[in-house]
């Protein structure tokens, strides 16, 4: 069959805005599904707004008729015709009560019989869908998510304008410098066995911006990082990345929270109240088990330590004595679904985490107490008690260092609330994580290491502990958390440059390092710079929790999978031997 042209045609409407008035309209799409009745072929045409039904009857040009016969699943058509009411009507489409009666129909690319259904690709394995990633791309929910993605990045650059940002593109091939994750690499050709790295984010080059005098600027910046993947991360993401000079920390946030209020109610018409809530690290911890706190359900962890520390129980007194706490969280109504055998998967999952156990009350009809054998007179009730305890709940108790125990009370805290279904849907909790630590013990060195990055500004009253309790150091650093997910994380920038100094040594570089990693950006502050922070905003995080996805693969176009693989086009993938040679590179 030959193919046909768009030639005297030209589309006038996408398939889901076709009116519902009786006109001549040209609609273009793939054939979503394909009705031969005999005398009666009904086709539901897609394109990126949705559908609209094409019908041919008796009165149909027979050419036309013939040609309506021989379309098949995701043929790319053009169709002109009249558009009339449908005798029924189908309220599931925006364009349920109309359908085109087609003169002219136009088949502009056959399809062979795709690997599987495109509008019911839900119950295909990911794999396959990742491989053909184009054909899942035509998808109706995946293209509403790529779309809403659009539309995010265009309310982001609206608002940011008309508040007087400068949006200014900063290098994709960049110095290698420490950041937290792994570089990605690219070799030079003319510099023989010197390399580029791949930005992990423009962090350099903004704070550059801001002593080059851009006092506001603004980028949707694509960045790197070669690092384990998870649901909610992919080596190459977009961040929405901002600085502003002559501010302070509450004048970034305030700046921020004006932008996620209008793009909530642009995009998806949530009303966001303002001011967000601000809590400080160590409260968010102690009350959470973590620094990115789900605060649409309760189940706050409960320090009972005061309360246990007379009870003659082995794990409760060590871990006290340690320097330790014993803490406890309530799964209320948790005893009915928690069965003694569902507890120990309870049990193994705090294992796992790196809890050394997990004591617990459960109370059914009567309370049963796993460490029962060492109560004295009350004991119990007291306890009950600190923990709001009733019959019919489940009480969590872990005994061990500060970190371990609230790092696994925070992680059952989440795994139990959506065993439970208590976390509220269509709900948008954002709250900012405030003083967070400016170090970090690295566990295998035992070193000291910057939380954020080395460029951040230690609280005022933090500059003593500098060089003799580093453990102490706030930073001005926070982060913009929603529903549990980290959005964003932002702080004050360092501009005295011997203080700046003074940061590098308290993270163990010496002069040589310094002076090979961030000489150029030392140099810079010699020449003033103004006080200024800023921000990174996940553009798709943001996207993955207001389209509601579990992935962040689909709210991405073509996203990597587990092993940082690209499915569809096989990369990464070998090259030739002469390509390698010209960057003086030898696999090994």
């Amino acid at each position: 069959m030959k193919l046909d042209t768009m030639k005297d045609l030209r589309r006038t409407h996408y398939c889901g805005e076709v009116p519902n008035t009786p006109q001549e309209v040209v609609v273009c799409g793939f054939a979503d599904r394909v009705r031969d009745m005999g005398n009666l072929i009904f086709i539901n045409l897609r394109d990126r707004t949705g559908l609209v039904q094409l019908a041919f009857n008796d009165n149909t040009d027979k050419t036309v008729f013939e040609k309506a016969q021989q379309v098949k699943s995701e043929y790319v058509l053009m169709a002109k015709g009249q558009v009339q009411k449908r005798e029924s009507v189908n309220n599931k489409l925006k364009t349920g009560e109309i359908e085109i009666i087609v003169t002219d129909l136009r088949i502009l690319s056959k399809a062979e019989t795709t690997p599987f259904e495109v509008t019911n690709s839900d119950k295909v394995n990911d794999e396959l869908k990742l491989k053909y990633r184009y054909l899942d791309l035509r998808n109706p929910k995946l293209q509403e998510n790529m779309i809403m993605r659009h539309k995010i990045a265009q309310v982001t650059r609206e608002y940011f304008y008309d508040n007087g940002f400068l949006e200014i593109e900063t290098p994709m091939m960049m110095k290698s410098t420490p950041e937290g994750a792994r570089d990605y690499l690219v070799p030079s050709r003319v510099h023989e066995g010197k390399f580029y790295a791949l930005p992990q984010s423009p962090q350099i080059y903004k704070q550059l911006l801001m002593i080059s005098g851009y006092d506001r600027y603004i980028q949707l910046a694509r960045c790197f990082r070669d690092e384990d993947l998870r649901a909610d991360r992919q080596p190459e993401f977009t961040q929405i990345d901002l600085e502003m000079s002559f501010v302070d920390a509450e004048d970034i946030q305030q700046c921020v929270e004006g932008y996620i209020q209008k793009l909530f109610k642009d995009v998806i018409g949530v009303d966001v109240k303002l001011p967000i809530e601000r809590m400080t690290f160590a409260d968010s911890m102690n009350r959470f088990g973590s620094d990115k706190p789900d605060t649409r359900f309760g189940m706050e962890i409960q320090d009972i330590t005061d309360t246990v520390k007379d009870i003659d129980f082995v794990v409760f007194k060590s871990a006290i004595e340690n320097g330790g706490s014993v803490r406890a969280i309530n799964v209320k109504n948790g005893a009915s679904t928690y069965t003694r055998k569902e507890i120990d998967k309870l049990v193994e999952h705090a294992k796992g985490i790196g809890a050394k156990g997990l004591a617990y009350i459960r109370w059914a009809d009567e309370p049963n107490c796993s460490f029962k054998k060492f109560l004295g007179e009350g004991d119990l009730e007291k306890i009950c008690e600190a923990t709001d305890a009733r019959k019919g709940d489940l009480v969590l108790i872990c005994a061990d260092k500060n970190n371990v125990v609230l790092s696994t009370l925070g992680a059952l805290r989440l795994v139990t609330a959506k065993r439970l279904d208590i976390i509220p849907e269509g709900q948008y909790n954002f709250v900012w994580i405030t003083e967070m630590p400016f170090f970090e013990k690295d566990e295998e060195t035992g070193a000291w290491i910057a939380m954020h990055h080395p460029f951040t500004m230690p609280m005022d009253e933090c500059l003593e502990y500098l060089d003799t309790d580093q453990g102490n150091v706030r930073a001005k650093a926070w982060d913009l958390v929603l529903n549990g997910t980290e959005l964003s994380s932002g702080s004050m920038r360092i501009t005295d440059f011997q203080l700046q100094q003074k940061m590098f040594e308290a993270l163990g570089m010496t002069d040589e390092e310094i002076e090979a990693k961030f000489g150029f950006l030392v140099d810079a502050y010699r020449y003033a710079a103004p006080p200024h922070g800023g921000m990174g905003i996940g553009l798709d995080r943001l996207a993955m929790i207001m389209c509601k996805a579990d992935s962040l693969r689909d709210v991405v176009a073509f996203p990597k999978v587990q092993n940082a693989s690209e499915l569809m086009s096989a990369c990464p993938s070998e090259v030739e031997k002469k390509q390698l040679d010209e960057l003086h590179i030898k696999t090994m």
